[in-house]
C-alpha cells in the first residue's frame, strides 16, 4: 500500500500543478483505484494518497532560490544596539568589566547610549534649578559610565541621547522628589506636560551645556561659573529626547518646538553635530507625529532633519507558552514592517533626504519591567531570530540603522530585553545574533532577489562589496527544517539552541542542502563560482 501511494506521489510531482496536471492526476488516481483489491479500504487509500501528495509538495517547498544576478537594492543598513544606563553598568558591578569588554569586542557603529528616567541621578546633570547664587551641575555619577561607553566605542560613530529633561523645567503642582540612592528605580520622574519656559531657551541651553561637557572640554553655567571637564569626544549624532509619546505626553507640536530649541542651542556650540528626532515608542499609533515633524514648514528656518527614529518590541500575552510565542513574535513583526512602509511613504513625500534608524528592536515578556525569571533558554533564540528577521526586512526597505535593544536588562529593568546574562555579563543568543549579522552584512551589500519555498524560513541573499555571496536564513519555528539551495554552499555560521550564548557555530557544508535547527539564525556563504 505504501509503495503504491509513493508511486502516486511521484506521479503527482511530475505531472505539474496546472489545469492539465490536475486532469492527469485525476486519471492516474482513478486508474490506481480501479486496480485495488476489493478488500482494500478506499478511505485508507485516499488518506495515504493525501500523505504522499503532501510529502511531494513539501519536498518542493523546502527550497530557497537566490537569483544572484538580479540586484534589487544596495543595502544601507547597519546592525547595532542600544546601551541603556542602569545600575549593573556602574563601576564596581560584578558584570561591569565583562559587559564593556563585550561591547568593545563587538565593534559596532552607531551604538545608541541612553541615560534615562528611572535613574535621575545617573541621567540628569542638573537636578535642581539655580538658587542662592549656586547651580546643581554634577557629573560625578554620570561621567564614569558615559566615559566607559565612549572609550568602549572609540573609533566608531555613536548616537547619544540624554533623554530625561530636568524635572524642574516642567510645570508641576509641586516639586518631584527623587530617590537619594542612584541605583533605585524610580518611574515617576517625568510628570507634567508644559515647560516652565515656553520659549524652550532654558531647555536648549541645558542640552548645549551637556554637549559642551563631553565635546568641548566644559561650559559656563547660568550664573557665569566655568565648569571644566577636559573631555573632547567626537559625537556623531545627538538624539533629541526619547519616546515623547510616553514621556510628558508630548504632542507633535510640543515635540517639534522642543526639538528646534535643543538643536539650535547645540549647533551653536557643536556646528558639525547631526541630529535624530521623533523616537516614538508606538509608531503605528502616532502617524501625525511623522506628518507634522517631517514637514519642514513646521520647523524654524535652518533646523536640520538629519534622521528620525522609532521603536518596535514584540509583546506576547501573559498566558502564551513558548510554543505560541513563536507565532506572535513574527506576526507582530510583520505588522511593524507594514508600519515602516507607511512611515517611509510619509518620509519620502515630506523630507526624502532624512535618514531613519529603528533603534529599539526587541521583545518584552509579560511581567516586565520587574520580570519573573527564570526565562527559558529558547526565548533568547526566539528574540534573536525576531531581530534578525526585522533586520532583513528593514534592509530591503532601505532603512539606515537597525538597533537591537538593549545591552543590559535585569529584574526591575526589563530582564527579557537583556542581551547578556545580568549575573555574569556573558552574552546570550540575542547578542550573538547581532554579532553574526554585524560581521556579515552592512552598507554597500547588494541585496538580490530571493524566494523561500517554506513560510517558516526567511531568506535574503546579499553580495558583499568583495563579491562574497551570502544568504541570511531565519528559522521562524521551533523545529528543524532541511533546505535545498540552488547552488553549493561552502560554510554555514549559525546561532541556535545548541550554541545559545556561546561562540557562533561554524560548519563546512560543500553541498546544496543545509539544516536549520529550531529558531536558528544562519549565514550561509556560497562556494566560489
Amino acid at each position: 500500500m505504501l509503495a503504491m501511494a509513493g508511486v502516486i506521489g511521484v506521479q503527482l510531482w511530475l505531472q505539474g500543478r496546472g489545469r492539465a496536471g490536475a486532469r492527469l492526476r485525476r486519471l492516474t488516481i482513478g486508474a490506481q483505484v480501479a486496480n485495488l483489491p476489493h478488500n482494500f479500504s478506499a478511505r485508507i487509500f485516499m488518506r495515504l494518497t493525501w500523505i504522499a501528495a503532501l510529502t511531494a509538495t513539501c519536498a518542493f517547498a523546502q527550497r530557497v532560490d537566490v537569483q544572484w544576478d538580479k540586484v534589487e537594492r544596495v543595502s544601507k543598513t547597519t546592525a547595532t544596539l542600544q546601551v541603556v544606563v542602569n545600575a549593573p553598568l556602574r563601576r564596581g558591578s560584578v558584570i561591569h568589566d565583562r559587559v564593556f569588554s563585550e561591547l568593545e569586542r563587538l565593534g559596532a557603529d552607531y551604538v545608541r547610549y541612553v541615560p534615562w528616567l528611572p535613574y535621575p541621578r545617573l541621567a540628569v546633570a542638573e537636578l535642581e534649578p539655580p538658587a542662592n547664587g549656586k547651580t546643581s551641575w554634577d557629573f560625578s555619577l554620570i561621567d564614569p559610565m558615559t566615559l566607559d561607553f565612549l572609550n568602549a566605542t572609540k573609533g566608531h560613530p555613536v548616537i547619544l541621547n540624554f533623554s530625561t529633561i530636568p524635572q524642574w523645567m516642567i510645570q508641576t503642582a509641586e516639586p518631584v522628589k527623587y530617590p537619594a540612592d542612584p541605583d533605585e528605580v524610580f518611574w515617576n520622574y517625568t510628570k507634567g506636560t508644559e515647560l516652565r519656559d515656553p520659549s524652550g531657551k532654558e531647555l536648549g541651553d541645558y542640552y548645549a551645556r551637556l554637549v559642551s561637557w563631553y565635546a568641548n572640554g566644559g561650559f559656563t553655567d547660568e550664573l557665569g561659573q566655568r565648569h571644566d571637564s577636559g573631555h573632547h569626544f567626537k559625537i556623531a549624532y545627538w538624539e533629541v529626547l526619547n519616546e515623547p509619546d510616553f514621556e510628558h505626553e508630548t504632542t507633535p507640536e510640543q515635540y517639534t518646538a522642543r526639538y528646534d530649541a535643543i538643536v539650535a542651542a547645540i549647533r551653536a556650540v557643536a556646528p558639525e553635530m547631526r541630529f535624530v528626532g521623533i523616537s516614538v515608542a508606538e509608531p503605528s499609533k502616532n502617524p501625525r507625529m511623522f506628518e507634522y515633524f517631517l514637514d519642514p514648514r513646521n520647523h524654524r528656518p535652518g533646523i536640520p532633519l538629519d534622521m528620525i527614529s522609532y521603536h518596535f518590541y514584540a509583546t506576547p500575552s501573559a498566558d502564551e507558552s513558548p510554543e505560541v510565542q513563536q507565532f506572535t513574535f513574527f506576526d507582530q513583526a510583520d505588522r511593524f514592517i507594514a508600519t515602516v512602509r507607511y512611515i517611509e511613504t510619509i518620509r519620502q513625500r515630506l523630507s526624502p533626504a532624512t535618514q531613519t534608524t529603528v533603534n529599539e528592536i526587541g521583545s518584552i515578556l509579560a511581567g516586565d519591567p520587574d520580570g519573573k525569571p527564570p526565562i527559558p533558554d529558547s526565548y533568547w533564540n526566539l528574540s534573536g531570530a525576531s531581530y534578525a528577521y526585522v533586520f532583513g526586512q528593514l534592509a530591503t526597505l532601505g532603512i539606515d540603522i537597525a538597533g537591537e535593544s538593549q545591552l543590559v536588562g535585569y529584574p526591575t529593568q526589563f530582564p527579557s530585553v537583556s542581551m547578556v546574562d545580568w549575573t555574569t555579563g556573558a552574552p546570550n543568543a540575542r547578542l550573538r545574533v547581532l554579532e553574526l549579522l554585524k560581521n556579515n552584512f552592512g552598507p554597500g551589500d547588494r541585496i538580490v532577489k530571493t524566494s523561500s519555498g517554506v513560510s517558516a524560513v526567511y531568506a535574503m541573499g546579499m553580495i558583499s562589496p568583495k563579491g562574497e555571496r551570502k544568504l541570511l536564513l531565519v528559522n521562524r519555528r521551533d523545529r528543524d527544517i532541511e533546505l535545498t539551495l540552488n547552488g553549493r554552499a561552502a560554510e554555514m555560521q549559525y546561532v541556535d539552541q545548541t550554541t545559545k550564548g556561546g561562540a557562533i557555530g561554524r560548519q563546512a557544508v560543500y553541498a546544496d542542502k543545509v539544516t536549520l535547527r529550531g529558531l536558528s539564525v544562519a549565514v550561509v556563504t556560497m562556494a566560489a563560482q
